[in-house]
């Protein structure tokens, strides 16, 4: 076994793998092991599992924005100050709406 990460990682052949993929990839599932892949003593794989995002209910997003951090004082005048750089558009060269003929295609 190699330590990486502070993980322990087990080197297996080919082969082996060949032979104990099922039992491998349950360690992998359950154990949270993960494994190194050989060929000819070169290195051909990593085995592990996927890494998991946490989902974040509609509950705990309010929460964090109840009791996240409030914005600083300047704010307002630095969101203001992007605002200013942006390019200008002029709406008076957009239709009201769109051509009939653009919405039957």
């Amino acid at each position: 076994m190699v330590a990486s990460e502070n993980r322990s990682v087990t080197v297996v052949t080919a082969t082996e793998l060949a032979k104990n993929l099922s039992d491998i990839l349950n360690r992998v599932k359950y154990q949270d092991e993960r494994f190194l892949i050989q060929r000819n003593g070169d290195t051909v794989a990593a085995l592990e599992p996927p890494a998991v995002e946490k989902v974040v209910n509609f509950g705990e997003f309010l929460d964090a924005m109840r009791n996240g951090p409030r914005p600083d004082d300047q704010f307002a005048d630095d969101l203001e100050a992007v605002i200013a750089e942006l390019p200008k558009i002029d709406f008076a060269d957009y239709p009201e709406r769109p051509d009939e003929s653009i919405l039957a295609s």
